[in-house]
């Protein structure tokens, strides 16, 4: 414990955003680092606790609390606050392979069960950890160490979302040589198209991908496995593979008016905005919110994202559809610390919608009737209407129902579907005979990452179902210790 009055002497300090009406005239990033100096400052507000939550990633409660990747969050806090910076970023990535990734993205569930949160605001874990990595690139700390002997094994990866790259990125320490397939034309998966470029930059991605590149990891991009490439022959020259494609079936809108013009699924969406962004001409974009009426339905990250992009190009109007009642401003009696905290937040998406027409786009237990159509077939309205939670008497089972009265037209002539994932995409489980579960997952051997196919793993969302970057590192991490156990019958990864 770097300065044990930390926790006392220094109050909690984010790294600031720029202003809303200032950062949607581009795609940059939208935080502003601090200093050394006071980034030193809130890590020394870590009270190195005898039991630290914020590194426990542990289920309570029907949530994940503290970090999946059990990162040694006290350790690098006190290395950070003494100004140790090698050594900080060393005990950082001994667990996290991307913190340039979780360090943006993560909803921080550490600072949710960091103990200082429990009577004050918990430490900014995340801000320290992005402070230690960028500063680790900047400063020449990031170099290439490829492994110093190689295995005759061969691996394939096929999918380089957050699992595919950890996954690969072990192995590859293992000594392994390692294959990452790609059907998009970048690496990155999710990350690349699914996430916005002022959420994380695509620089930060291109930048880790060279690294990898240089310790001896290939990518073949643009090969969608199964169809430009044939599973068999991957089976053949490859010792192991690992699926790790995500889970990428998009779950739709079964209304009437749903064939209409003008309906995108959220990562269509989103992808096209990045590929024009990343073109350097952002209003290329094919699906564009530019001077319409945006219906967005669905209420988490991806829907946020899809806020802030639509207040970029320029929305006439955006409205944010949650099926689900509004949440607690704090916590609720059952909801106790250290469980994640169900509350309400306003997230930069909805920020910056509020800042730019004046109130929050979000519309609560709400949910969509119809689509209307106009003379072209393009959609124009949506029928929406208001929902009330009942339960089943039977079961206790909560489920919403329409307010009979409560209908209204909303005029939109685009409507973005983010209202999350079923599970995996068929082709590829098709392509090397790996069945799915009833959740759209691809089956394996109990709790493990194995198939049916001794050859055959799995990871990431692939497996689990939708959940999050740093539960799919985690997830690709474990899988490359059972592939490593698997091809040299014992396995020393971490």
């Amino acid at each position: 414990m770097g300065k044990p009055t930390g926790f006392m002497e220094y109050t909690r300090c984010q790294n600031p955003d720029v202003p809303a009406l200032e950062r949607i005239r581009s795609y940059g990033e939208l935080h502003v680092p601090m200093d050394s100096k006071a980034r030193r400052e809130q890590a020394a507000r870590c009270m190195d606790c005898g039991v630290p939550f914020c590194q426990s990633g542990m289920r309570l409660g029907g949530s994940m609390t503290g970090c999946p990747l059990h990162n040694l969050i006290p350790e690098w806090n006190d290395l950070l606050y003494r100004g140790e910076l090698s050594e900080a970023a060393g005990r950082l990535l001994m667990t996290n392979n991307f913190p340039e990734f979780t360090s943006r993205v993560c909803p921080a569930l550490c600072e949710a069960a960091c103990i200082c949160g429990l009577h004050d605001s918990p430490v900014t874990t995340r801000d320290n950890e992005n402070f230690i990595i960028e500063q680790a690139f900047a400063s020449g700390l990031m170099e290439p160490h490829p492994p110093c002997v190689r295995s005759e094994k061969h691996v394939a990866v096929i999918g380089s979302g957050p699992a595919g790259l950890a996954c690969a990125a072990q192995l590859n320490l293992r000594g392994h040589h390692v294959t990452v397939f790609e059907k998009a034309d970048r690496p990155g998966g999710l990350l690349m198209y699914g996430i916005p470029n002022m959420k994380l930059d695509k620089s930060v991605i291109e930048r880790r991908i060279r690294l990898m590149e240089a310790e001896g990891i290939e990518f073949r991009t643009g090969v969608e496995v199964g169809r430009d490439r044939k599973a068999s022959s991957i089976l053949r020259k490859y010792d192991a593979v690992v699926l790790a494609c995500g889970a990428g079936l998009p779950r739709d809108l079964d209304v009437p008016g749903r064939d209409a013009g003008g309906v995108h699924f959220a990562v269509e969406y989103l992808t096209h905005a990045t590929r024009a962004v990343l073109s350097g001409d952002p209003d290329s974009t094919p699906v564009t919110a530019k001077d319409r009426d945006v219906l967005i339905i669905g209420g988490g990250d991806t829907g946020n994202d899809c806020v802030a992009t639509a207040v970029r190009q320029g929305a006439k109007s955006i409205t944010q559809l949650e099926i689900t009642p509004r949440l607690p401003d704090t916590r609720a009696e059952d909801n106790p610390w250290p469980q994640w905290p169900r509350i309400c937040k306003t997230d930069y998406g909805q920020e910056e919608a509020a800042a730019v027409f004046g109130q929050d786009p979000r519309v609560y237990e709400t949910t969509v009737q119809s689509l209307e159509k106009d003379g072209n077939g393009q959609v124009s309205a949506a029928k929406l209407v208001h929902v009330e939670w009942t339960a089943d008497p039977a079961t206790g089972r909560r489920s919403p129902r329409p307010v009979e009265g409560s209908e209204w037209v909303q005029p939109a002539q685009l409507v973005i579907i983010a209202a999350g994932f079923l599970g995996a995409q068929r082709e590829v489980p098709e392509a090397f005979g790996t069945p799915l579960d009833a959740r759209c997952r691809v089956e394996t051997l109990g709790a493990t990452h194995a198939t049916a196919d001794p050859k055959v793993f799995t990871a990431g969302d692939m497996r689990t179902g939708q959940s999050l970057v740093v539960h799919a590192i985690a997830d690709g991490r474990a899988a490359a210790r059972e592939v490593d156990l698997a091809l040299m019958g014992y396995t020393n990864l971490p």
